[in-house]
Parts: structure tokens; sequence; C-alpha cells
């Protein structure tokens, strides 16, 4: 493994900025909060520990059926039948009966409204490759395992509590951020405040989210709620044009979520700022090529690169470029080959790719006697240094 380190000197006039924010006492066993725009962590507390998600595992319930329907597998008007398994859930629920047939549309909105555990059974027997919820479980930790989710493992389709069923807190978050971006249509969804379905159960018509009737750019995603699990919540706010995605779990009380919830997004959009860190095509460093008619190739972002950072003002921001070399011949421009790590004081590193800044040809004959001569050159003085 290469290791370049380099102080960023023509990042310095824009980052000179940066004495650390002060970190975020979260009251909750596990915590995740991240900036969408920038991709930079903001708070990471046993991030990755496997916790019972209670509710907010409804969430990939939820997307398996948004993909259904883009796919074309499932329609919103399409009506579904309530088996005896969906209507036996107790908890939160629509009141069905095994004498309804419900719309799909309608079964979203009492899934991300009133959180109903019998719902999210009557989607789960329709998409269940064998007609089962527990058919439907096993297929959302696979289709989990491949978004990248790999602390996730379902049991059921609505967290009700079962051994095993668990997710952690940034699989929590990543699966909020693939709602957020890949059904922009459903999403507004999860800033409705109140759904009565068919004028049953007037007093549970209220979502459960208390940051929506604040005025702090709440729009989603779910609460949650077992003895086991505690009181947890997928949030997400925007404010101009940054949007906050951040879970919480393991909170005591009820009121308690209410109040960590609204400090973390005040917290997150008062106390950081977004700054550039590269521009697109500024080369970074050099990486060594091996058998190349170029000994080297340059290493550059292949995007703009910005970044949250604290909003007092600090020093510098020092990186290092990560890669495995020499780079063997031949390197086609825009080739991933390393990565820019930087963690601003106070916060976690962020890795952005780098990718080659030129075409690199496999060399000629010299290139290769050039190559082969250089090597012979360095270990015999490495030789000769550990002789000494």
């Amino acid at each position: 493994m290469t290791r370049l380190f380099r102080l960023l000197t023509p990042v310095l006039l824009v980052l000179a900025l940066a004495l650390p924010a002060a970190a975020f006492d979260t009251r909750a066993k596990a915590a995740f909060v991240f900036d969408m725009k920038t991709g930079t962590v903001l708070l990471d507390k046993n991030a990755d520990e496997p916790l019972p998600p209670a509710s907010m595992s409804k969430l990939m319930t939820l997307y398996v059926a948004f993909e259904a329907i883009r796919d074309g597998r499932l329609s919103l008007d399409e009506r579904l039948p309530v088996s005896q398994h969906a209507m036996s859930y107790g908890g939160s629920t629509m009141f069905l009966d095994t004498t309804d047939r419900v719309r799909v549309e309608d079964l979203l909105r009492g899934i991300i409204v009133l959180s109903g555990n019998d719902a999210c059974a009557v989607l789960a027997e329709a998409l269940s490759p064998d007609g089962t919820e527990a058919g439907f479980a096993r297929y959302m930790t696979q289709r989990a395992q491949r978004m990248g989710m790999t602390n996730s493992t379902f049991i059921n389709s609505n967290g009700w509590p079962a051994a095993g069923h668990r997710m952690s807190v940034r699989d929590l978050a990543l699966l909020a951020r693939r709602i957020i971006e890949d059904f922009p249509g459903f999403y507004p969804m999860f800033s409705e405040t109140r759904y009565e379905f068919d004028g049953r159960a007037p007093q549970n018509t209220r979502n459960r989210n208390p940051l929506l009737a604040l005025d702090i750019g709440a729009d989603g995603l779910k609460t949650g709620h077992t003895q086991e699990a505690g009181y947890g919540l997928v949030g997400s706010a925007k404010q101009g044009d940054r949007r906050v995605v951040f879970v919480i779990s393991g909170i005591d009380t009820q009121p308690g979520r209410a109040e960590e919830a609204e400090a973390i997004v005040n917290w997150a959009f008062r106390q950081f700022v977004e700054k550039s860190v590269l521009k697109a095509g500024t080369e970074v460093a050099r990486a060594d090529v091996w058998m190349g008619d170029m000994p080297s190739v340059g290493l550059t972002p292949a995007e703009d690169i910005s970044t949250l950072m604290p909003v007092l003002a600090s020093d510098d921001i020092k990186a290092e470029v990560v890669y495995q070399g020499p780079i063997r011949a031949p390197v086609k421009a825009g080739d991933a080959l390393a990565e820019l790590v930087f963690a601003p004081e106070g916060l976690p590193e962020t890795r952005v790719p780098l990718v080659a800044a030129q075409d690199v040809p496999r060399g000629g004959f010299m290139a290769r006697i050039r190559t082969v001569s250089g090597l012979l050159v360095t270990r015999l003085r490495q030789e000769s240094e550990d002789a000494i």
C-alpha cells in the first residue's frame, strides 16, 4: 500500500478554517448523521452495530414496494386481499380485516403515516416469492445486502419484535438516502401529517414523526418503538440546497426522541458550512506506473469535491492519497486508481476516488529496461542499507 502524504497547499486558501465543531453528545444508543450533498459524515456512534430497528425497518418494505411499482409488477390502484395472518397483527395498524381488498396506494400511506403492521404484511404476501411474509423477509435481506446494507437481517416485514431482526443505523441512513434519490415521486408521502383510511380508527390518523410540525425543513421519514429497541427515528430535513439525513436509536422516552431529533437537525445546519476542497481535474499527486511509457500518472478528482466544515476558523486540512502501487500499464484517463482521504478536525474521515489524469500506454523495450533497472537499483540500495 503506497501512501503519499501531502499538505493540500492550493486547498489551504479555501480551507484555512476549521476549529473542530463541538461534537454532538447524543443520548441515543446509536446515531448516524450525514449531509447528502457533500456526503460528509457529521456524527457516527455505534453506526455499524446491528440493533432491533422496530418500525424503522418498514422503510425496507416500502423500498421493495416502490421498486415493484416502478417495474410494473404492482400498481397503485391494484387491490390486495388481507390474510388472516396480516389481520392478526397488533400494535400500530390500519384495522384491516379479511373482508377487505385494499388499494396499494392506501397501503403505502397506511405504512408511512399510520405505521400499519397489517399493511406491511399485506404488501409482503403480495410480493413474496412464496406468498408468505417470511419469504418476503428473506427477499428483503438479500436485496438489502445487494444495496450495501451489510448489517441488516429481516425476519418480518414490519419490525415486530423477533429474534435476529436487526439493522444498523448506518444501513437505515443508506436506505433513507436511496428512497429519497431513487423515488422522488413517492417521497412527498413521508411529509404527510395525517391520513384516515375508510373512516376507521379516527384516533389513529396522525404521523408520529415529531419534526413534521416544526418549521425546520423536516419532511421524513419513519419513527420506531418497541420495548427492546427504545425510541428511534430515521429523519431528513432540507434547508436551502442542503439536506441532512440522520438516524437515532435507543432513546428512553418519546419526548426525549423529539428533543434529540430537533437538536440534531439544528446542530447539523447551524454548526457547519459547505466549502470547496478541490476542482475536478486538479492534480493532487502522481502514482508510480509499472512498465509504462511514463514512470508515473497524475491523480485527479473526477468531480468537484466539497465538504462540510465547522463554522469557526482554523488552520488547515491535511490529506492522504492512498493507492495500491505501482500501477500496471496500460492506464486509461479516468481509471479509478486511488483515494483522497481527509478529515476536518472533529469529523470522521471522508474518502473520495481519484482517477488517472492521462493515458499511460504500455511501454516499449526501452521503457521496460528502464523499469527493471530502476527496480534493481532500488533493491540493491535496500540490501546495502540492511547490511549496514
